[in-house]
């Protein structure tokens, strides 16, 4: 079956659901708003430069989870994806999706942001496969530690390899859409790389070698 692979932030959704969280977290008085804002901020701009140190930011970003239990954040989760992250589905995303099913091809995302957060993303988008970094949980609790591949930059193709092993699947005729010169390396390794909204640096690379570019805005 031929998979159609999606990245999740600023392809399917506007926005990075990673750092919305963080902001989320500040508008409701989760964290403190002075200090907290500021570094989300400069991880997000190291991230869109490609210059993300990925084990700092997941230290960051997971550190909140520590605090309050999974009822807490799971409620708080639901609110956030109802009321921040519904609202910024891509216009063209629902159908796009809807075409690779009536294709029938085998749906997946493969996001560098943690499941907790990607994971009623994906439901919400009826998506059945999700590759994400999976943080830790030890006696019902975040440890603010991840366990697994970290599915960042050649992170995610580790992920997918593991699990087409693990699923007896192959490429043939893959898809892979993204927004990233983060996921080159992902989108090198598909039969059909496609660019959504690119960032500048994958904007050059897919029209050198003629990949499609796709809005889906």
């Amino acid at each position: 079956m031929t998979l159609a692979i999606f990245d999740l932030d600023h392809t399917l959704i506007d926005g990075d659901s990673d750092y919305l969280w963080g902001e989320y977290l500040v508008a409701n008085g989760r964290v403190d708003e002075r200090e907290y804002r500021a570094r989300n901020r400069r991880f997000y701009e190291d991230y869109q430069r490609g210059e993300l140190d990925n084990d700092r930011y997941l230290a960051f970003a997971l550190e909140p989870l520590t605090r309050f239990s999974r009822d807490e954040l799971n409620a708080w989760r639901a609110d956030y994806v109802e009321t921040w992250i519904r609202p910024r589905i891509a216009p063209g995303a629902p159908a796009l999706l809807e075409r690779h099913r009536r294709d029938g091809h085998l749906l997946m995302i493969i996001s560098a942001t943690n499941r907790f957060i990607t994971e009623p993303i994906a439901a919400l988008l009826e998506v059945p496969h999700l590759l994400s970094t999976e943080p830790e949980i030890v006696a019902d609790r975040y440890t603010g530690r991840t366990v697994g591949p970290v599915t960042y930059r050649e992170g995610k193709v580790d992920a997918l390899r593991a699990w087409l092993e693990q699923n007896d699947r192959g490429l043939d005729d893959s898809h892979f859409y993204s927004d990233s010169i983060n996921d080159l390396p992902l989108l090198e390794i598909v039969d059909k790389p496609v660019a959504v909204h690119p960032d500048a640096e994958l904007e050059a690379i897919a029209i050198e070698r003629s990949w499609p570019i796709l809005d889906l805005r």
